[in-house]
C-alpha cells in the first residue's frame, strides 16, 4: 500500500480550505510544503511516512490542542509539521516551494 493511501487528497484540501483564512500562512505554509513533498515521485517511502503522519495529525479533528481554541489551537499542529519539515528538508526543492507559495497566494492573496 502506498503511503499516500493513508492521506486522501480530498480530506487534506477540505481541512485546508476550511481553515485557510483563520489559520493563515504560518499554519498553512508547512502543510503545503509537506503536501507537495508527498506528491514528489522521488520522495522515498520513509519520508512519505513521516509526511503522512504529520498531515494526518493536522487534518484530524482530534489532537492535543483543539483547533477551535483561538491562536493556541494550531500550535501542536505546527510543531508536528515543523518536525516533519526538518526531517524531510532535503526533498523541499524550488518546485515544492513554488507550488506551495502559488496555492497559498490563491487562497490568501499574494
Amino acid at each position: 500500500m502506498d503511503m499516500q493511501d493513508h492521506l486522501k487528497d480530498a480530506d487534506f484540501w477540505q481541512k485546508v480550505g476550511g481553515v485557510a483564512r483563520v489559520a493563515g500562512r504560518q499554519v498553512l505554509s508547512p502543510a503545503m510544503l509537506l503536501f507537495y513533498v508527498l506528491k514528489r515521485a522521488d520522495t522515498p517511502a520513509w519520508a512519505k511516512a513521516i509526511v503522512v503522519g504529520a498531515l494526518v495529525y493536522f487534518i484530524s479533528p482530534i489532537d492535543a490542542i483543539p483547533d477551535v481554541i483561538p491562536v493556541a489551537g494550531y500550535t501542536d499542529d505546527v510543531g508536528v509539521m515543523a518536525g516533519a519539515l526538518a526531517t524531510v528538508a532535503a526533498f523541499i526543492d524550488e518546485a515544492v516551494k513554488s507550488q506551495a507559495a502559488r496555492r497559498l497566494d490563491e487562497w490568501l492573496g499574494g
